[in-house]
């Protein structure tokens, strides 16, 4: 299950994308939905690596 969405739902689903899009269309969106991911993934990477690059403050004991 998929966020509380089971193998029914989840089939309606792409039935009613084929039938929006098409059968031709579905390559492209596919396509452009790995691509998105992949930048999403590779954005969150850099922003991670640079708060990593960034000193913590040095707390001073009293």
């Amino acid at each position: 299950m998929i966020g509380g969405l089971g193998m029914p739902e989840l089939i309606i689903i792409l039935v009613i994308i084929l039938i929006i899009f098409g059968a031709g269309k579905l390559p492209e969106i596919g396509a452009g939905l790995g691509k998105g991911i992949k930048n999403f993934k590779s954005a969150t990477k850099k922003s991670e690596i640079e708060k990593d690059d960034i000193e913590p403050e040095k707390i001073e004991k009293d």
